[in-house]
C-alpha cells in the first residue's frame, strides 16, 4: 500500500526486508495468487531457500507483507488527518481529501486488505482476520475522531465513514478516478452535519 507519505522510500537492505518489498511489489500489482515464490526471490535477489528460512511458506510471507502494508498506511493516514486540521471536526473532514492524494498515485493498486480476501478462498478465515485487524484500527482512530468531535452517533457515523471510505478505495481502483474521494466527501460533510444537529 504505498503511501503518497514515502513509506517505500526506506527500503530495509536485508534479505528479509528485500523480499518484503519484491512480494509487496509483485502482489500490489498483479495479485498474490499470480505471483509465485521464483519471481518474488528473483526480484528480491535472494535464494528460495533464504524465503522459506526466514518466512516458511508464501503464506506467512502474505502475512508479513499485509502486516507491514498495514501498519505503514495507517501510520500515513493518520499522522496526514492530524496534521490536517487543530480540532477532529477538521480532522474528519480531512479523510477523503487524504485519501484523494493516495488515489492520485501512479502507484496505487487499491488495499491490499480488500485485494488479498477477494482473491482468496471466501471460507478461510485467515486473510479475513488479518483484514479486519487492520479495519478495527483505523474504525478505531475515525471513532475517536468522532467523540471529540462531539457528534450524536459516534457509532453510527465511524460505521458510516468506513463504509463510505472501503467505497471510495474500491471505486478508485476500479475507475482510476481519484474524483470518488469529492463525491464521499460530499457525503461526509452531509453525515456530519446531520449528527452535529442531533
Amino acid at each position: 500500500m504505498t503511501t503518497p507519505g514515502g513509506t517505500r522510500t526506506k527500503i530495509d537492505p536485508s534479505p528479509r526486508g528485500r523480499l518484503i518489498a519484491a512480494a509487496t511489489n509483485l502482489f500490489c500489482q498483479r495479485g498474490i495468487n499470480a505471483v509465485g515464490v521464483d519471481a518474488i526471490v528473483e526480484e528480491a535477489g535472494t535464494a528460495k531457500t533464504t524465503l522459506y528460512k526466514l518466512f516458511g511458506s508464501k503464506e506467512h510471507l502474505v502475512e508479513a507483507v499485509l502486516g507491514a502494508e498495514g501498519e505503514a498506511w495507517r501510520d500515513w493516514f493518520i499522522t496526514t488527518t492530524t496534521q490536517a486540521g487543530p480540532d477532529a471536526h477538521a480532522r474528519l473532514l480531512s479523510v477523503f481529501p487524504v485519501l484523494a492524494q493516495w488515489f492520485r498515485q501512479k502507484r496505487f493498486y487499491g488495499c491490499p486488505f480488500i485485494n488479498a480476501v477477494a482473491e482468496h478462498d471466501k471460507t478461510s478465515d485467515r486473510l479475513r482476520e488479518l483484514a479486519l485487524g487492520h479495519k478495527r484500527q483505523v474504525l478505531s482512530y475515525i471513532h475517536g475522531l468522532c467523540v471529540e468531535a462531539g457528534v450524536g452517533d459516534p457509532n453510527q457515523l465511524t460505521h458510516e465513514i468506513a463504509l463510505l471510505m472501503d467505497g471510495a478505495i474500491v471505486a478508485a481502483m476500479i475507475t482510476k478516478d481519484p474524483g470518488v474521494a469529492d463525491v464521499a466527501q460530499h457525503a461526509l460533510r452531509r453525515l456530519i452535519e446531520a449528527e452535529l444537529k442531533v
